[in-house]
């Protein structure tokens, strides 16, 4: 247990940037999701639309820390691709 006051704020804090953390990552996994769904239903105008809001967001999550930006960079490209192999 926290014994000193600047070892309870670090506590507090750490909770707070946790749950802010969670959610950002959260909201992010639903935009991916949204963009795979729309490329497994064959819509690549669907997806397109999709990939243009999911993107701010991943790049908006490895700014604050919460992912890495290599691994936002990655999963766009295999998205973008994806995208661009429908109707072929």
């Amino acid at each position: 247990m926290a014994n000193t006051d600047s070892a309870r704020k670090r506590i507090r804090q750490n909770t707070v940037r946790t749950a802010r953390n969670t959610a950002r990552k959260s909201r992010m996994r639903t935009f991916v999701k949204k963009v795979e769904a729309a490329i497994s239903g064959g819509d690549r105008e669907a997806a397109n639309a999709a990939l243009r809001e999911a993107q701010p967001e991943m790049q908006r999550a490895a700014g604050k820390g919460v992912i890495h930006r290599n691994t936002v960079a990655r999963k766009l490209s295999r998205l973008s691709a994806a995208i661009k192999q429908i109707g072929v």
